[in-house]
């Protein structure tokens, strides 16, 4: 264990933790939401920092992120544990791990060793991912220091479940981009599946953009839960309102954990809600889990020439100079080398 940051005391040895919007009020003994972060006399502990349940060497393009180094490759960790309960969440094995067990389970990997290991394999970045790296922050803090000392890059796959007063403070500067899961556009839907609120959501992702820090939004596309035009068009119309030039990921919905009331959504949903985007003024939509469809692709939004073309995780091809369009010469927005 390792003493958390980001809570107060409260009375009779309560804690109540502030590091994400659930803001947890813990009796001695017990643990938060996340089921990671245990009140121990009266103050809070980390029960995962160095315990790494996951630790591989990935595509940038897996996270994805996109317009983030493309063709890069990112060491990428994980510790058991989430803040959400989303019942069709893809990793539940890990992510879901503390509730369903009552344990924590993980290997000992401390931040100098993650940062030694994604510098001797080429790594361009250290990715906190799999699971919700705000309930493991501490440790990906730590790491995202090191990192720097390495010239490495820091980037986080997150549900966007955080304080603001965390991103404008300790991740402005240190966290170089993120993926943000927006699930959905209703409180209900958050409600229902996500055992959590849609508001603070929104909240972080135009904190993360106001911090500087590159993001790329995604929505798994649900048959019969958010993937109404409307919903889609409200989805959309945000994300341009923070800034039209955020790529959004429309990914293909498969059954697994505990929601199967959906087939996998059609191609023709996707491709649907790929042009719903690009209608309500986005300059970047791609679509996920679908290997070799054109939505893969990035096209310049200038000339409309491909200029990166993708099949699954990997570049195929790559027209562009220094982050402009080797077509146009228009600047692509992102960060590239």
């Amino acid at each position: 264990m390792k003493e958390a940051g980001f809570w107060k005391s409260l009375d009779q040895q309560r804690v109540q933790c502030e590091l994400c919007p659930h803001r947890c009020v813990i009796k001695k003994g017990a643990t938060g939401i996340c089921g990671v972060r245990k009140n121990v006399d009266g103050r809070l502990y980390s029960l995962v920092w160095g315990r790494s349940i996951a630790a591989n060497i990935d595509p940038i393009e897996k996270k994805p992120l996109f317009h983030f180094y493309p063709g890069s490759l990112a060491f990428s960790i994980a510790t058991v544990g989430c803040n959400m309960r989303c019942a069709f969440c893809q990793n539940s094995d890990i992510s879901q791990y503390p509730i369903l067990t009552g344990r924590i389970a993980g290997d000992e990997l401390l931040p100098e060793s993650i940062t030694d290991s994604a510098a001797e394999k080429g790594c361009r970045s250290i990715s906190y991912t799999y699971t919700e790296p705000t309930i493991y922050l501490e440790y990906a803090l730590d790491t995202a220091r090191k990192a720097r000392e390495k010239g490495l890059m820091n980037t986080m796959i997150t549900n966007g479940y955080i304080s603001v007063d965390v991103i404008t403070g300790e991740l402005k500067g240190l966290i170089d981009a993120a993926n943000i899961d927006l699930k959905a556009f209703t409180d209900g839907f958050y409600k229902k599946l996500c055992s959590a609120r849609l508001a603070p959501v929104l909240d972080a992702i135009k904190a993360y953009h106001d911090a500087g820090i590159w993001i790329e939004i995604t929505t798994l596309i649900i048959p019969g839960e958010n993937d109404s035009a409307d919903e889609l068009k409200d989805i959309a119309s945000f994300i341009r309102s923070v800034d039209p030039a955020i790529p959004w990921h429309i990914s293909r919905y498969y059954p697994r954990y505990k929601y199967d009331k959906a087939p996998p959504t059609t191609i023709a949903s996707l491709e649907a809600a790929r042009e719903i985007g690009l209608t309500e003024g986005l300059l970047f939509v791609y679509t996920g889990n679908v290997i070799g469809h054109v939505g893969e692709n990035t096209f310049c939004p200038n000339c409309g020439k491909t200029i990166i073309r993708r099949k699954g995780f990997y570049i195929e091809e790559q027209s562009m100079r220094a982050g402009t369009c080797a077509h146009c010469n228009h600047t692509i927005p992102g960060r590239f080398s």
